[in-house]
């Protein structure tokens, strides 16, 4: 019975890796395609793709890429180190969004999410690219860091989600302070799961997201 445990353990651990990897930053660019980036909670830095909270449960970060994996875009989603600074990470994945567009990818064509801590690089990310076409997500990401710095702003098109049972709520007042926002729209779900909410693939918010995801492109170029 001890060895079966083990088994399944090693098994999951393997296809966790596995399709973590599977949503790298591509080795060939197609400037045909969409681009949605997903970058994922604090909890989630290190070795284990499926921590747990005391109070929130299990972030189960795999099920939330395969739940945000489609067709109709390249999903890519990376695991971070641990320790790693927000700062840096940002400017790594500003450095990535900027690839697309040499290779030709049109901004437009391009959408930054993230959750939580991965919601202040995305944020920190969109201040970097400042680019008007660029399309921005925020999942429960409007608090410390990006409160305390109030020359951080956002740009392009922009959706704000979060619970209204979290700490961690609306983005108004960054919204306010950013000059350059092309459309800013906010949704509020109320599932009682506090920050939990985005810690699995929960229809309240994954649905919008990919609704909106999907109206992106180039009839919102200008």
């Amino acid at each position: 019975m001890k060895f079966i445990l083990i088994l399944f353990f090693v098994v999951t651990t393997v296809n966790a890796q596995a399709a973590s990897s599977g949503y790298a930053f591509p080795n060939s660019i197609d400037p045909a395609r969409r681009y949605v980036f997903y970058s994922h909670g604090f909890i989630v830095e290190g070795d284990d793709l499926t921590p747990i909270h005391p109070r929130w449960g299990v972030y189960n970060f795999p099920s939330v890429q395969k739940a945000l994996d489609d067709d109709s875009y390249v999903l890519i989603a990376h695991h971070r180190p641990e320790g790693v600074s927000p700062i840096d990470y940002a400017k790594r994945l500003a450095g990535e969004v900027k690839q697309l567009i040499t290779a030709g990818v049109p901004p437009q064509n391009i959408t930054l999410t993230g959750f939580s801590r991965g919601g202040a690089i995305t944020i920190l990310a969109s201040n970097e690219l400042k680019n008007a076409r660029v399309n921005v997500v925020i999942l429960a990401g409007c608090a410390g860091l990006i409160n305390r710095k109030r020359d951080i702003q956002l740009y392009g098109r922009v959706l704000s989600i979060y619970e209204t049972s979290d700490d961690v709520g609306s983005c108004n007042l960054l919204e306010a302070r950013s000059r350059k926002l092309r459309e800013f729209k906010e949704i509020a779900i109320s599932t009682g799961k506090e920050h939990g909410a985005f810690y699995r693939p929960m229809d309240e918010w994954v649905i919008p997201l990919k609704r909106w995801i999907s109206e992106s492109g180039p009839q919102n170029a200008q």
